[in-house]
């Protein structure tokens, strides 16, 4: 199936390429968005292509700096310190050309909220979001929230009436499988209009001529033809040969092939991304190893010794050909929290990782089964394909599976995978992100990704506190006391930093977006 899905992809990619022009942009990359339902997947390719369609009331920049989108203005009140007042752009239209009001504001957050939202971490510090009147609302929150716009920066406007017409009030049940009408079909106020939707195979948008910001951006690009290309070759390949303008995750190993050839260019920035492996210490016994009526990844010592037993340095050498910073904590650098020190503290030492099995009674090792994504992250399944021989020197056998996204997240989101890879963006560039999906204990509207068993009420309580705390070194002595408890408890095994490399014409200008969520309305066809 793998297989047919690429030659489809390539085969409808090469269709298209007499039928367009100029102002087309023919944008390539491994894998497709999971839904464009704007609230049921928090994940970075998804929230890419809804950035073209619809939009949340602020985004960042290339640079990382807010920018106005759907608020023109935010502040705290002046009146209550647990009230942030959004003031709305006036004259903005959904693309069937409803007004976009405060009305449609609130119904989203509160959509947004829903249990099937992969988005409610983001906004669970609110207790109330009210129209004030049709341009002006008012978020409440659970005490004080200095750094509540950070978190707004993925969250989509949906329109009310059109949502409630077509029975989409309620968020997808992505991992149950469902499918709404939302799943494929859109109604934004953004720069492009989705045309047609074919998942995992093309899909189609052309400019949205009424778009409130036509003169304030290139908007160049007339109209988007996305194509989902999974074998590496196949999409360096349409990039060398003029079938595609703009390839978003080019392969390390084509980077010098790629710069060197007359009319394209690479481009490359360090990613607000780091790659990792979660380990399910929370179960009595696990499902996917070899060991009766106990699990070895309860025992710190087991989990640190894994963690010594991966050469990120090789890693980085010959999966990544160099593209990639070795991590020792799951923050990238971008993140309030990070520091240099901690990001240090992973080292290689087989001996002492050795020691450490046999002290927790492995001497002989274990088998276990790794679960991987294989259309994600950059050489996700090599990566993957490389720690199981490293951790085969400590006496862990490793028997991969690696699979499409769209199977390998629920595994971790619904509690069924033992031993995972996974990748970590913080759009909020702060740790209060990482902790509210990753490290909290999980519940109904936080911990939703921590597939690790790990819950700590102490921990719990002080990343709950962060939301509220305004007294800013305070805040930052309890980031560091959890980051020092994540640390000790070898939570995760980082792997990696991402390193950014999009690929394209020489024609298309822009610049690589640390996020990597290009808004191409940013874009120029010279």
């Amino acid at each position: 199936m793998k297989k047919t899905t690429t030659l489809l992809s390539a085969a409808v990619l090469l269709s298209t390429t007499a039928m367009v022009n100029a102002e087309t942009l023919r944008w390539a990359r491994s894998g497709d968005a999971l839904t464009l339902d704007p609230h049921a997947q928090n994940e970075g390719p998804t929230h890419t292509i809804r950035h073209q369609i619809y939009e949340p009331l602020i985004i960042r920049d290339v640079t990382g700096a807010f920018e106005p989108a759907l608020a023109t203005d935010w502040a705290p009140s002046a009146d209550d310190p647990n009230v942030w007042v959004f003031n709305l752009r006036q004259g903005v239209k959904f693309h069937d050309g409803a007004d976009m009001t405060a009305e449609d504001v609130v119904f989203s957050f509160e959509r947004a909220k829903q249990p099937n939202s992969d988005m409610k971490e983001l906004i669970g510090s609110i207790t109330e979001v009210r129209a004030v009147d049709d341009f002006t609302i008012e978020m409440v929150t659970d005490g004080p929230n200095p750094i509540l716009p950070s978190n707004l920066t993925n969250l989509f406007i949906m329109d009310k009436g059109w949502t409630e017409a077509n029975n989409t009030v309620n968020v997808q049940d992505f991992e149950g499988g469902e499918i709404t009408f939302a799943t494929t079909n859109t109604n934004g106020t953004g720069p492009y209009v989705l045309q047609s939707r074919e998942p995992d195979v093309r899909t189609t948008m052309t400019r949205n001529e009424d778009y409130w910001g036509r003169d304030q951006f290139p908007m160049e690009v007339s109209e988007i033809v996305y194509t989902p290309i999974q074998n590496a070759a196949t999409r360096v390949a349409a990039l060398l040969s003029g079938e595609v303008d703009f390839l978003q995750d080019m392969p390390v190993q084509d980077l010098d092939r790629v710069n060197s050839a007359d009319g394209l260019t690479v481009k490359q920035a360090p990613q607000n991304r780091v790659i990792f492996f979660g380990m399910n210490q929370g179960a009595v016994d696990l499902e996917a190893d070899n060991v009766d009526g106990a699990n070895p990844l309860a025992d710190v010592r087991v989990r640190k010794a894994m963690s010594m037993a991966i050469n990120r340095d090789a890693i980085r050498q010959v999966v990544m050909r160099g593209q990639s910073q070795p991590a020792g904590m799951i923050a990238p650098p971008f993140v309030n929290g990070w520091t240099a020190a901690m990001d240090a503290e992973s080292m290689t030492d087989l001996d002492t990782a050795r020691d450490l099995m046999a002290d927790a009674g492995y001497g002989d090792g274990f088998s276990i089964r790794l679960d991987c994504p294989n259309d994600r992250y950059i050489n996700d399944e090599a990566i993957c394909q490389a720690a199981v021989g490293m951790l085969g020197q400590i006496g862990v056998t490793v028997n991969l599976d690696a699979i499409p996204k769209a199977q390998h997240f629920p595994k971790i989101t619904d509690g069924k995978t033992d031993f995972y890879m996974l990748g970590w963006g913080v759009p909020t560039y702060d740790s209060e992100y990482i902790f509210n999906f990753l490290v909290h204990g999980r519940e109904s509207d936080i911990g939703t990704w921590n597939g690790t068993g790990f819950d700590n009420d102490e921990i719990d309580a002080k990343i709950k506190s962060l939301a509220s705390n305004t007294d800013l070194d305070a805040r930052n002595a309890d980031i560091a006391a959890i980051w020092r408890v994540v640390q000790d408890e070898a939570l995760y095994i980082p792997i990696h930093h991402q390193v950014l490399n999009w690929g394209m014409a020489e024609k298309v200008g822009i610049e690589v977006d640390p996020e990597d969520q290009p808004k191409v309305k940013y874009f120029t066809m010279n």
